[in-house]
C-alpha cells in the first residue's frame, strides 16, 4: 500500500536533543514530510495543527517520558502509528512502549538509517492498511443498510 505519489509520509519526531532533531531532519526530509517537538508539550502543538502519519519519540525527556506522551495522546489522536527510541536499553520501558503507548516498534540511539528507513516503510504500510480497513469498513456498513432499507420496502410492498 503506497500513499499517494506527490503525498510524502508525515513524521513527528518528538526529542529533547536538538542535535538528534536536526540529524534526523537532514537525514530524511528528502523523503518525508518532517515535523519536529523539542518537548512532549510541544509534540501535542505539531499534533493539533498538523495530520501525522507516524510518531516517534525518543524515550528520556525532561517532563515526560516518551511513553507516557503517546499514552496520553492516543485518546484524541488514535491513529498515527507509534515509535519509541531510546539510546538506553529499559526492559521495562519497552513493556510500557507496547502495553500503555501501544507502539509498533522500539528503536535504539544511535539510530541505523536504513533500518530505520525500514521500520517507517513497514510502519507506514501498517498506518495504510489500517485506512483502507477502515474506508471498506465504511462502504460495506452503507451497502448494508441501503440493502436493509430496499428490504424493508420489498416486504412493505
Amino acid at each position: 500500500m503506497e500513499n499517494q505519489p506527490d503525498e510524502k509520509i508525515r513524521i513527528l519526531y518528538v526529542d529533547d536533543e536538538e542535535n538528534n532533531l536536526q540529524a534526523f531532519k537532514a537525514t530524511f526530509r528528502r523523503d518525508y514530510k518532517i515535523f519536529l517537538a523539542i518537548s512532549a508539550k510541544e509534540g501535542e502543538e505539531v499534533l493539533a495543527r498538523e495530520e501525522v502519519d507516524l510518531i516517534i519519540t525518543d524515550q528520556r525527556m525532561p517532563e515526560k517520558t516518551g511513553v507516557e506522551f503517546l499514552e496520553s495522546i492516543i485518546p484524541k489522536y488514535p491513529k498515527p502509528i507509534r515509535l519509541l527510541l531510546t539510546g538506553y536499553t529499559d526492559i521495562q520501558a519497552v513493556i510500557d512502549a507496547i502495553n500503555k503507548g501501544q507502539v509498533y516498534h522500539y528503536l535504539t540511539k544511535p539510530w541505523e538509517e536504513d533500518y530505520l528507513r525500514t521500520v517507517i516503510k513497514n510502519a507506514f504500510e501498517v498506518f495504510a492498511l489500517r485506512r483502507e480497513n477502515e474506508k471498506l469498513t465504511s462502504s460495506l456498513l452503507k451497502a448494508n443498510e441501503q440493502l436493509e432499507f430496499l428490504l424493508r420496502q420489498n416486504l412493505l410492498s
